[in-house]
């Protein structure tokens, strides 16, 4: 993953954690890669309710996983997104 990339992505798991619609809406897009079947898919016309700076680093990472052939979510993010997932999502089980 490329720097660009990796800060985009570490910029909008941090705006997942916090309390606010704009929070919720990032986590949905975060969860949706790491597992759509699970957390639910992401409404595109969320990108018009978070700020411009948070949707810019979602296009960012959105276009590097179009680009990419084996997309995997990188391990390194794991409990940061087990986080999440505790928070947006208490009614399912981590793995």
């Amino acid at each position: 993953m490329e720097d660009r990339v990796r800060f985009a992505l570490e910029k909008l798991l941090n705006v997942a954690h916090g309390d606010s619609h704009q929070g919720s809406r990032v986590a949905n897009f975060v969860l949706a890669w790491w597992n759509a079947e699970v957390h639910g898919g992401f409404d595109l016309t969320d990108l018009a309710n978070v700020d411009r700076d948070v949707a810019e680093d979602m296009v960012t990472v959105f276009t590097w996983m179009a680009r990419e052939e084996d997309l995997q979510y990188p391990d390194a993010y794991k409990p940061e997104i087990a986080q999440i997932i505790r928070r947006w999502r208490p009614h399912i089980e981590i793995d």
